[in-house]
């Protein structure tokens, strides 16, 4: 891929610049600062490798050469309301999930807040990140990664929590430039809808987790066990306590995992 063939590609989307990289250390690092430097809405930052793409709390994200889909949007305040910015993370997931679904047929959910399964396992993760001048949100970059080859999943000995690929879950290659057209349709054709409850249904109803027992683990307060009961409207988790209480717990430093009621 080079950027002539990835224009070409993604022709009939309404992007902004786009940049393309055979290696750069973070998309996410790149597209912030081009959004600093007065990036249009919708530029977009793909690269074939990442040398040193962040996850979410300062982690890592593997992005070896040819075997993964790394990319950033640039998403310009004045295109966004203020209450929509907690709801960027969800928009990318949503959309990761809906071109799973839809375009590859394989079932994926939401690891709230950020991540996606299929079958349980991690295939993407979703970073926005948020671009100040002083006090006034100037604009949101949106960062996805997604396993497509086998090769982009780390060994078992250095995962967290347990991670496939497209390709191994469908058997077969992906085109990764066919999958980022789709992809970006798909977040762009919700943008206009992010303030509306129709949205939010959406990304509610693709949760993984739904009424199970899960717990929320920070490393600044205690673990909270609790069953998943859905999202708030900033995309906040509800949980009801084991006495009967509801408690509603914003993304942070927050990390989810499923446990048993007991």
């Amino acid at each position: 891929m080079d950027l002539n063939s990835l224009q070409s590609c993604l022709s009939r989307l309404p992007l902004g610049q786009i940049a393309y990289f055979d290696e750069i250390d973070s998309t996410n690092e790149y597209a912030l600062s081009w959004a600093e430097a007065g990036a249009r809405h919708l530029s977009l930052v793909v690269a074939d490798e990442q040398t040193a793409g962040r996850g979410r709390s300062g982690r890592t994200w593997f992005t070896p050469p040819g075997a993964a889909l790394a990319f950033s949007l640039v998403l310009n305040q004045e295109e966004l309301g203020f209450n929509q910015i907690t709801r960027i993370t969800g928009l990318g997931a949503l959309g990761v999930c809906q071109v799973l679904k839809k375009i590859y047929g394989l079932g994926s959910q939401i690891k709230w807040p950020n991540d996606v399964l299929v079958g349980g396992s991690k295939l993407a993760g979703v970073l926005a990140e948020a671009n100040w001048g002083g006090d006034e949100l100037q604009s949101m970059v949106l960062g996805i990664g997604i396993n497509v080859a086998q090769e982009s999943v780390l060994p078992k000995s250095e995962l967290n929590f347990p991670a496939t690929s497209v390709e191994t879950a469908l058997g077969r290659p992906v085109d990764r430039w066919e999958m980022l057209k789709e992809l970006l349709e798909a977040i762009i054709g919700w943008l206009p809808y992010l303030d509306q409850t129709e949205f939010l249904q959406a990304w509610e109803e693709n949760l993984a987790y739904q009424k199970e027992w899960v717990q929320l683990i920070s490393e600044y307060s205690k673990p909270v066990k609790g069953r998943l009961l859905g999202l708030e409207s900033d995309g906040s988790l509800r949980l009801e306590l084991p006495g009967g209480e509801t408690r509603f717990f914003q993304v942070g430093e927050v990390h989810l995992r499923v446990v048993d009621r007991s």
